[in-house]
């Protein structure tokens, strides 16, 4: 049975956003690349919308059981993953070039969930999107993300391409690499001779 719905806007940045039970946000491991969400760690999962930067409509529903599996037309096959809820807030953050910003609209009340501590949450997503060309902009996307308590289960998504392969590689390489040193050491010699 639903128990709570809120929909609002997320002015998304270039890399998606996170949305969890943990407000401790780092750039994951591996990015989704072939899906929509991905865990960034096990109470924090990573979702990828087609839209680069610009607005989506996000509506989050809390259940109290597993809901029906199709919300309607026009929406993209769902996706499944398990959250681990140790805190009973969902936090949504969308994630820019090196930082993150929290997108929980403040007029919105905080969503707490079920989890009194170590409990798992289940999460569906659904998207959809007007234009699938990804790009700048309004791209007419709304995404539908479900939640209610059960066990933790494997995630369910679709098969990935070799190019989704190819592209988690390359992320994974990206972030392996030490950051580059940019400091340089000038000598200094001190003289207490007045020129």
């Amino acid at each position: 049975m639903l128990i709570r719905e809120t929909t609002f806007t997320v002015e998304v940045g270039e890399h998606g956003y996170f949305i969890g039970f943990d407000d401790d946000y780092d750039f994951p491991s591996e990015m989704p690349f072939g899906w929509r969400c991905g865990s960034a760690t096990p109470a924090n999962a990573v979702v990828l919308p087609t839209t680069d930067t610009g607005t989506l409509q996000m509506t989050v529903q809390l259940h109290d059981s597993p809901p029906d599996t199709e919300p309607g037309d026009g929406w993209e096959p769902a996706e499944e993953m398990s959250l681990l809820a140790d805190t009973p807030t969902l936090h949504v953050a969308t994630i820019g070039q090196g930082d993150f910003w929290d997108a929980w609209p403040e007029e919105e009340p905080p969503l707490d969930a079920f989890a009194d501590g170590d409990d798992w949450v289940r999460m569906r997503l659904y998207c959809r999107v007007d234009d699938f060309e990804p790009g700048i902009g309004d791209r007419g996307e709304r995404h539908l993300i479900q939640l209610w308590p059960a066990p933790q289960t494997p995630p369910v998504h679709p098969d990935i391409s070799e190019a989704d392969r190819q592209a988690r590689a390359d992320y994974a390489a990206d972030t392996a690499d030490p950051v580059d040193d940019y400091t340089a050491a000038y000598p200094y010699t001190y003289s207490d001779e007045a020129n």
